[in-house]
């Protein structure tokens, strides 16, 4: 590997790190075998980072582009390890991004009052119809989530899922644990809905909830300008 890449890696490697000791994680770098959970000794695998903080437990990988190009299969075969231990999560840290492959621009998406423009419009079919109301709102809860994430210098991916951004806002203290679970739990709702599922009842209360986060996220960062990336 190209030692700048490798330096790169180790770099983010020690970022992602304190920011998991900040928050209280037990943070162990290049563990060991005796440090590994059972189900990596079993699988023989040393990542470069296992996280543990109450209920919540990681593994983490930082890397390059072209690392992962080169470890994909593996990548995969971790992933699906990981998926199948309950209180474990895979965390892929990207660094060195492939040129043109990220923007920190929001092309062609909505701006700050285009979005609390049409969220007056939202309260009014949210009166008559919250099922309707629910997917138009999550699309301006979406768009304020892209908002927000490249006001604080986040670099995304052009079509970054919206379940990657709350995380990532979440984790970096930009959205609060409460808002983070609400938006969680109306997500499989949304998903349902839109692709012609049965779902609970969709209550105009919940819908406002959406609203009201996605007014106090764009109301955090109203007094501070969008910094152009250079």
């Amino acid at each position: 590997m190209n030692a700048q890449i490798e330096q790169l890696e180790r770099e983010r490697l020690l970022e992602v790190a304190e920011k998991y000791r900040q928050k209280g994680y037990q943070v162990i770098l290049s563990p060991n075998y005796e440090e590994l959970p059972d189900f990596l000794r079993e699988y023989r695998y040393r990542p470069d980072m296992i996280v543990r903080g109450g209920e919540d437990a990681a593994v983490i990988e930082v890397k390059s582009h072209r690392s992962i190009m080169s470890s994909s299969a593996q990548l995969q075969t971790l992933a699906q390890v990981v998926k199948d231990h309950p209180g474990w999560r895979l965390e892929l840290v990207i660094t060195n991004p492939k040129e043109g492959l990220y923007y920190s621009k929001m092309e062609g998406s909505l701006q700050a009052d285009e979005i609390k423009s049409k969220l007056q419009v939202a309260r009014e079919l949210t009166i008559n119809n919250p099922e309707s109301a629910i997917l138009y709102v999550w699309s301006l809860a979406e768009a304020t989530l892209r908002f927000v994430a490249i006001h604080e210098n986040l670099i995304l991916k052009k079509l970054e899922s919206p379940l990657y951004l709350l995380k990532q806002l979440a984790f970096e203290g930009i959205l609060s644990q409460t808002d983070y679970q609400l938006l969680m739990n109306v997500f499989p709702l949304r998903n349902a809905i839109a692709h012609g599922f049965k779902t609970t009842p969709i209550t105009q209360n919940s819908v406002f909830e959406v609203i009201e986060v996605t007014e106090k996220l764009l109301q955090s960062i109203e007094s501070t300008p969008l910094e152009s990336s250079k």
